[in-house]
């Protein structure tokens, strides 16, 4: 009677043991493959955001209409920012000498005022910038949450090497030294 009981107590170990060792596979391999769904996911939200980008309607200073797909192919820095936002105001000298320091790498720099024709023209008579500037108006707000500025705060700045992925994105005022180590990995 006691070899029965052994040898059942073995047998519901070993088959507890085996169903233990599949469900941990089971859940790993399912873990591996939401991981790789989440992945897959997560470069097609952001390269879905770099084609609306390229797709965005803008224009310059004085309305008339222009296309940012013309910088399809090189490496960018967006910045998304607006005459009324002082954080955005503060970053602008930095930005220009970076576009100054990093244009001989091809690299450009554009702005993006999710502001008014009327006020970033005003803005942009009295402070100069080393690099072009758009209007995207309050649409430019929806284009900064495609690239995942879910807060709608500026500034916002999105690096995208020339292959169109984002390298990386930051909300609030740039940190020199943090862009110059993401555009030297360009």
């Amino acid at each position: 009677m006691n070899t029965r009981r052994i040898l059942a107590g073995a047998l519901v170990a070993i088959v507890a043991a085996g169903g233990g060792v599949l469900a941990n596979h089971w859940l790993t391999g399912e873990s591996e493959v939401a991981h790789a769904a989440q992945a897959d996911l997560h470069q097609s939200v952001h390269q879905s955001a770099v084609d609306q980008l390229w797709a965005a309607p803008v224009t310059d200073v004085n309305g008339k209409a222009q296309s940012l797909s013309l910088l399809k192919g090189h490496p960018i820095v967006v910045n998304f920012w607006a005459s009324w936002c002082g954080p955005c105001v503060e970053e602008m000298p930095a930005l220009s000498q970076l576009q100054r320091e990093y244009q001989k790498k091809g690299i450009q720099f554009v702005g993006l005022g999710v502001d008014s024709d009327k006020n970033v023209q005003a803005f942009l008579q009295k402070v100069k910038v080393a690099y072009p500037v758009y209007v995207t108006g309050f649409g430019g707000a929806d284009l900064a949450r495609a690239f995942g500025n879910n807060a709608g705060g500026l500034p916002f700045t999105v690096v995208i090497d020339a292959k169109g992925n984002i390298r990386s994105t930051k909300l609030g005022q740039i940190d020199p030294a943090a862009l110059r180590q993401t555009l030297d990995a360009l």
